[in-house]
């Protein structure tokens, strides 16, 4: 479909604008239903519900965590996100990242 740009009025270009934007709705609402069709499919095939693995919400694990509190073993971290309190105090008294690995 070939359609000359250069020669549509404003009003004209405006409306071809709304009525793509609806189309692409349009193929998006399709798109989903087909996916999630396609993903029932999948997952019964397994034995579960899409519901039942949805339900997990997506999380994800921990990493193996890679450093321990020398003064409290329980207290771990992966070397990931935001540094835990004790890291910080450790690293402020003089110990290095290298101290704490397990």
């Amino acid at each position: 479909m070939q359609i000359n740009l250069e020669n549509m009025s404003r009003d004209e270009l405006t409306k071809l604008i709304s009525d793509a934007t609806k189309a692409l709705k349009s193929v998006d609402i399709r798109r989903k239903a087909e996916a999630k069709l396609a993903a029932e499919k999948a997952v019964k095939e397994f034995g579960y519900s899409l519901d039942e693995i949805l339900a997990t919400g997506g999380k994800t694990t921990k990493g193996a965590p890679k450093y321990a509190n020398p003064d409290n073993a329980s207290q771990t971290w992966t070397g990931r996100g935001r540094k835990p309190n004790w890291v910080i105090e450790a690293l402020n008294s003089g110990k290095t990242v290298e101290d704490l690995e397990i």
